[in-house]
């Protein structure tokens, strides 16, 4: 729940600020003509500073076609949140393999089973979890523990993969939403042409505007959580292979522990 609030939290943040910015768009824009005129003057005696990056990517935005760039944007925005979310939560499931089992190890020659299950339900990520479960079935037999370890690898999995589908959704609903905006940008051009009875650059160059830069701002989209989400994937197959490494050594030490004659 937590994470939860705090993705909505960061979401609403980023939608906070978009909306900021758009609204000093619109207040400048709607100055009076008299005003545009001075500046106008004004500007032609002072010498031309150059855009940022941001006043260019707002320009950008605007151009686009607000209707169409909105969802591009919100696509964006909950794609990254998800992402980060994700990417927090897999660093931090992070555990040091080699040297949990060598805790265990020691707790078990030391203190038994119950002294390693508390080494591993004092440590954090799943492969501990996975291997307090086992623990727990340690008095019913190796065989035992290693369904137990199989059975709740698969829940693990299962948690670790939280969240990947809906990065999937937005990877091809930013392009989807961004060739959208081409088909109407395109539809409007050819209105326009129809209208002026004209092809001539000035009647097509809006309808195109909108058509290039939505185009663009959805493929961005893709291309961005797409890298995000190879990044996950990579990471959550290399969780994977450290817990079914982790539990097979697992075994091994419970194993030897039995044939040692511990209990």
């Amino acid at each position: 729940m937590k994470k939860q609030f705090a993705i909505l939290a960061f979401v609403g943040f980023l939608l906070c600020g978009a909306f900021a910015a758009l609204a000093q768009d619109s207040t400048a824009t709607s100055q009076p003509a008299a005003t545009e005129a001075v500046s106008d003057a004004s500007a032609d005696a002072a010498p031309v500073e150059e855009a940022s990056f941001h006043q260019v990517l707002k320009e950008k935005f605007i151009e686009g076609g607000v209707p169409f760039m909105w969802p591009i944007l919100i696509c964006m925005i909950l794609g990254l949140a998800v992402s980060i979310e994700r990417i927090i939560t897999l660093n931090l499931a992070t555990t040091n393999t080699k040297k949990l089992l060598v805790q265990i190890e020691d707790a078990l020659a030391k203190g038994g089973v119950e002294a390693a299950k508390n080494v591993t339900k004092n440590t954090r990520g799943p492969i501990a979890s996975i291997f307090t479960q086992g623990l727990m079935r340690a008095s019913e037999g190796v065989d035992m523990v290693e369904k137990s370890v199989v059975s709740y690898g698969g829940v693990e999995m299962g948690k670790l993969e939280k969240g990947l589908i809906w990065i999937s959704l937005f990877i091809s609903l930013g392009p989807m939403l961004g060739f959208f905006g081409t088909v109407v940008g395109m539809v409007g051009a050819f209105d326009a042409i129809e209208a002026a009875g004209d092809i001539s650059p000035q009647v097509v160059a809006g309808g195109m505007k909108i058509a290039l830069i939505t185009t663009v701002g959805g493929l961005i989209v893709g291309m961005v959580l797409q890298v995000l989400y190879n990044y996950l994937v990579s990471k959550i197959d290399g969780l994977v292979n450290n817990m079914e490494d982790a539990s097979i050594s697992l075994i091994d030490i419970l194993v030897k522990h039995k044939l040692s004659g511990g209990k």
